[in-house]
């Protein structure tokens, strides 16, 4: 093996990893521990071996407490709940590379259970930490995970509409994929629901506690899949290691249908979504929108060589955590900026979003050049900021800045959910990961768009 492909789903309860080509998995307690005599730091099993012999101290719900802006105090030093989790993705990926000498990461995907944008901005502080280049590192949901793992397989298991239950001590979910096909690309729609009958895995050491879970999950089972067809139905998490405890759940899913359990199946949709970044060309050619994906196109109207063009600022099926744009163009009299949101499920219906340009100076025709920054703060919400770029030594730029914040859209008003949301604090542009040329044959004009890669903006 010449390249490390690993795909990491990290939990608050327990981490598992995959590696591409590899069949077995690592599963790994979230956990982490000091040891007294010697100051080392030890996590998952031997963490809690140290600290049941007397000799450590143990952190758990490493995540919650990165999330929190938590800390912890060992032997009277107070760690950061994020300086915890650093030293946790150091000891999983050291105990990765362990098993690869010499071996460099390739790509590097973190499956999450919440899309937290401060949880995901602390792992892209690890990766830095680490000396992992960000462009080798991706996080993506359970949702897109699960996506990635079914489609991988034979189309007769997909075909139709994909049902599965996730069972860890954290939660039961239940997660439904439909495959369509579109006059030019097929689009994967999926989603989850937290299910409130959830319960701790531990009543499964009783015989009594199994019934009980078995009959939750039946009543579960019947709720959910009554009156669909399914081409399959899939099974994960801690709590579906071993079935043996459900029989009768497993006679319900089972009955006229194929079942799979694949305890790990986050971590290897993880790790099939690492590799495909390295391929010329996807080997999963769909528009996927689920948790973690934007529903909606962003895009601008502009004038480029006398003729009009959309640009896409942000397109459906992008991750909104890596979707980063930057477009600049000149004003023709234009008193205001237009975005044009879209659906794929019904493109014909489109949401203007207009954005005055209060308080930035007037100029003739063809003077003014601005700077539009367009970002997201999750898949519903977007930032816009619009700067006075000037015109050259004729017109200097000034300070006029806009921050934009339009009323969301109301519920039952269509499939066009994203709204837009004033920027806070200040504003930079990280550097551009692919350029659009909208050069304007006016002299000292360069406009442009590009896209950068996840995070904050900067300037």
């Amino acid at each position: 093996m010449d390249k490390l492909i690993i795909g990491i789903d990290l939990c608050d309860a327990y981490t598992q990893a995959a590696v591409a080509g590899r069949d077995e998995t690592w599963v790994i307690p979230t956990v982490i521990c000091r040891k007294k005599t010697d100051g080392g730091w030890y996590v998952g099993e031997e963490a809690y071996k140290y600290t049941l012999m007397g000799e450590g101290v143990i952190v758990d719900k490493l995540l919650s407490l990165a999330v929190k802006d938590g800390t912890a105090t060992i032997s009277s030093v107070k760690y950061q709940g994020a300086e915890l989790l650093r030293m946790y993705m150091e000891r999983i990926l050291a105990m990765i590379r362990a098993e690869y000498p010499g071996v460099p990461v390739a790509q590097l995907v973190i499956s999450l259970e919440n899309m937290e944008m401060k949880l995901m901005d602390c792992l892209m502080g690890c990766a830095d930490a680490l000396g992992i280049s960000r462009d080798l590192v991706h996080i993506a949901s359970h949702t897109e995970c699960f996506v990635y793992y079914v489609l991988s397989q034979k189309r007769d298991v997909w075909g139709g509409q994909v049902g599965m239950f996730s069972l860890s001590d954290e939660a039961l979910r239940y997660y439904e994929l439909k495959v369509v096909q579109g006059p030019r690309q097929m689009t994967a729609w999926a989603e989850h629901e937290d299910l409130e009958e959830g319960f701790s895995l531990n009543v499964l050491d009783s015989p009594s506690g199994a019934r009980m879970a078995d009959q939750i999950l039946c009543a579960c089972g019947e709720r959910l899949l009554q009156k669909k067809l399914y081409s399959s139905i899939f099974l994960t998490g801690k709590g579906f290691g071993r079935t043996d405890w459900a029989p009768e759940f497993m006679k319900q899913v089972c009955h006229r249908r194929r079942v799979f359990a694949e305890p790990s199946l986050f971590a290897r949709g993880a790790a099939l979504k690492a590799g495909d970044y390295l391929e010329e060309r996807s080997s999963y050619p769909f528009v996927c929108l689920c948790e973690g994906k934007l529903r909606s196109t962003v895009a601008m109207e502009v004038m480029k060589r006398d003729s009009r063009i959309q640009i896409a600022l942000a397109s459906a099926g992008e991750s909104w955590y890596e979707a980063r744009s930057v477009l600049e163009v000149i004003l023709d009299g234009q008193e205001e900026i237009e975005l044009i949101i879209t659906s794929p499920q019904n493109p014909k219906q489109k949401r203007l979003v207009r954005i005055p340009l209060e308080g930035f100076p007037k100029r003739p025709p063809k003077t003014t050049r601005v700077r539009i920054a367009v970002g997201f703060l999750d898949e519903r919400t977007m930032v816009v900021k619009i700067v006075d770029r000037g015109f050259g030594e004729l017109f200097p730029k000034t300070d006029a800045e806009i921050r934009h914040e339009p009323d969301p859209v109301p519920s039952g008003t269509g499939d066009i959910p994203l709204f837009c949301r004033g920027a806070g604090g200040p504003s930079v542009f990280l550097p551009g990961t692919e350029l659009r040329d909208l050069s304007s044959s006016s002299p000292g004009d360069g406009g442009f768009c590009e896209r950068a890669p996840g995070g904050i903006f900067t300037d």
